[in-house]
């Protein structure tokens, strides 16, 4: 669909919610460069289209699980950037009280378990949730975020094997981003689309361009019905690129600079900006005003995170269940 077949408010609510994650993750590298910022962080910049385009059609209650580079998916979901902010300083008042940090964030009541580390840890999760949604004849659908490198893993064709065989609602979300860390996607398979694989488990398989949102949203819309339908599960393959590095410390030197030139030039936030200024309703002012609405939002939420205070001693053994 074209964007002049979506209503204004939809489309500029998209833009917005990107803006937001490329907002956010800027200003957080900078945080975790100076040393303000304990741990490490994994970020997302260049993959917006694909978190904002999958939690977009979904409903809100249902649910995600997601990676070591959660914090767009996160903030797709509809946490907030001060819960997250809040977990990545380490405060007690964060998404996950202090104890997740930048891998692990999420809020079980915005239908986002804590993200998991592991690579390809949260396909049998999503999976296990979407047999238990079955299994209590509930409408949700569960959604597993995870990148090509995970499709190497056991945990991806045995997760993706008993959704086939349970006919479960959730939707595989691969974010093809060409590099499992430093490593390039065609040295780990000779299948040339990662949604192909869906053959082998007899379920839909589909290849998205993953720097367009409206794409993203559509592919995503169309299987989650479909799961709904109780006919899924599917495996979306979204193919985008990390404009970034795989961890703070990685200068990307892998990365060869034309290819980073190439899709530097797919930017989706540029992309679908320019789309936008196409329309009769929408000008180039308009987006400058909603950039400086979400710098204000994300300065407000950092300055709020440094003022909240670190878990005490009791904290240690909260939420503690072995």
């Amino acid at each position: 669909m074209k964007e002049t077949e979506y209503d204004r408010e939809f489309l500029v609510d998209l833009y917005e919610r990107m803006l937001l994650i490329r907002e956010f993750e800027e200003e957080v590298k900078f945080l975790f460069l100076e040393g303000t910022m304990p741990g490490t962080i994994h970020q997302c910049q260049g993959q917006e289209a694909a978190a904002v385009g999958v939690c977009s059609a979904l409903e809100e209650d249902d649910v995600i699980t997601s990676t070591h580079r959660p914090h767009g998916h996160a903030l797709a979901k509809g946490l907030t950037p001060e819960e997250i902010l809040i977990e990545l300083f380490g405060g007690g008042t964060g998404c996950c009280r202090g104890k997740g940090g930048s891998m692990h964030v999420g809020n079980i009541d915005k239908g986002m378990p804590p993200a998991i580390a592991i690579v390809g840890g949260g396909i049998p999760l999503a999976t296990g949730m979407a047999l238990a949604l079955k299994m209590q004849k509930r409408p949700q659908v569960a959604v597993c975020f995870f990148g090509d490198g995970a499709t190497s893993e056991g945990a991806f064709h045995e997760g993706i094997t008993l959704g086939a065989i349970w006919d479960l609602p959730v939707i595989y979300v691969c974010e093809n981003n060409l590099y499992g860390a430093s490593t390039r996607v065609d040295e780990i398979t000779r299948m040339p689309h990662i949604a192909e694989r869906a053959a082998a488990y007899g379920i839909r398989g589909e290849t998205v361009e993953g720097n367009d949102v409206l794409a993203v949203h559509e592919a995503t819309r169309i299987a989650a019905r479909q799961c709904r339908d109780g006919e899924g599960p599917v495996l979306l393959e979204l193919e985008t690129y990390r404009l970034t590095g795989h961890s703070r410390r990685d200068a990307c030197h892998y990365q060869p600079e034309e290819e980073r030139e190439a899709w530097a030039r797919r930017d989706p936030i540029l992309v679908f900006g320019r789309a936008l200024c196409q329309r009769d309703d929408v000008e180039q002012a308009d987006l400058d005003r909603i950039r400086c609405d979400v710098e204000a939002r994300v300065a407000g939420a950092i300055e709020t995170a440094r003022g909240e205070p670190a878990p005490t001693l009791a904290d240690l053994t909260t939420d503690v269940y072995a």
